[in-house]
């Protein structure tokens, strides 16, 4: 287990992520997946209140709601810590201070909740002074309907200007930090944004650990991605530097009798200021491997072959 940031929420060291619910999981196989994490220990959910409005049919909230339903039936409601995000739903775009409230109200009745344990900034707004959107974020803070804040998606230098704002007004300060992360793309969180999050005691929950999948191994060629849920995130990974990634992720993982999934994600946790790396599922007989993860301890030499892989891709 770990602390988020300076807070007092104790979570495992495996987020899981709430996209697929609603999507890719039905609410059955949902509360499957849900039931499985909960039984390991495990009490770390993250999702958004926009999972996932892209699919056939969905307006958006679908996970949220499979969600809340979930732990109102468990009656988990104080063993579970959700996290979610505010900014992307197609009925509260961006994050003006009335967006930003309508939204976080919205998202509390789909969960079923008086309080959202931890509350991201989607995406940076830039049509919207920073000022605002903290100032609506803080207020959600002191009425007691947000425990903690979180930031996702901001560039370095928008980071340190939410920092040096929420100093100077005596605002909340964020927790975490939310950016794209993992074996075949550092670029967006190395180096500007690992030393924020270290120097600040902040956070960090990479998305996209697994790379949707394609460090799984489950994606050997373009071929295998075709008509495939993710196939136009994933298609981006693919090149000669990222498939060596992926044939030194299965040669680490055949050394310790595990799944390709689990070696990527424990590499995530040797990571300067990663807390806990997000990673979904569709099916519960994926979740163990992902389960596994925290307990898997890499070598030195199998961490320089993976740093040496990962640097040549570039990304």
């Amino acid at each position: 287990m770990a602390k988020i940031g300076s807070s007092d929420i104790d979570i495992f060291r495996l987020s899981l992520g709430g996209n697929p619910f609603g999507w890719t999981a039905d609410e059955a196989t949902s509360f499957e997946i849900l039931d499985a994490f909960a039984e390991s220990g495990a009490n770390f959910i993250d999702t958004s209140d926009s999972y996932t409005a892209s699919a056939p049919g969905n307006s958006g909230g679908e996970s949220e709601t499979i969600i809340g339903k979930w732990i109102t039936d468990r009656g988990l409601r104080d063993d579970i810590v959700v996290a979610t995000k505010v900014g992307s739903h197609p009925d509260f775009k961006g994050l003006k201070a009335e967006t930003i409230a309508a939204a976080a109200d919205a998202s509390l009745r789909r969960l079923h909740a008086d309080r959202i344990d931890l509350y991201y900034a989607h995406f940076d707004d830039p049509s919207t002074p920073l000022e605002e959107t903290l100032e609506a974020l803080n207020a959600l803070v002191e009425s007691g309907k947000v425990r903690y804040l979180g930031i996702s998606n901001y560039t370095p230098e928008r980071v340190r200007e939410w920092l040096r704002i929420t100093e100077e007004n005596g605002y909340a300060r964020p927790i975490a930090l939310q950016p794209h992360y993992n074996l075949v793309h550092r670029k967006s969180y190395e180096p500007e944004l690992a030393k924020i999050a270290t120097d600040n005691n902040i956070s960090v929950f990479p998305y996209f650990a697994l790379a949707s999948g394609f460090l799984t191994g489950k994606y050997r060629t373009r071929a295998d991605i075709d008509g495939s849920p993710r196939e136009r995130i994933t298609a981006s990974y693919f090149s000669d530097a990222g498939l060596a990634v992926v044939d030194a992720i299965a040669e680490i993982a055949e050394n310790h009798t595990c799944e390709m999934s689990t070696v990527a994600l424990a590499w995530l946790l040797t990571r300067p200021g990663i807390t806990a790396p997000i990673a979904s599922v569709s099916r519960v007989e994926q979740l163990p491997a992902l389960l596994d993860a925290p307990d898997l301890v890499l070598t030195s030499d199998e961490l320089d072959l993976l740093e040496q892989v990962s640097a040549a891709v570039g990304a």
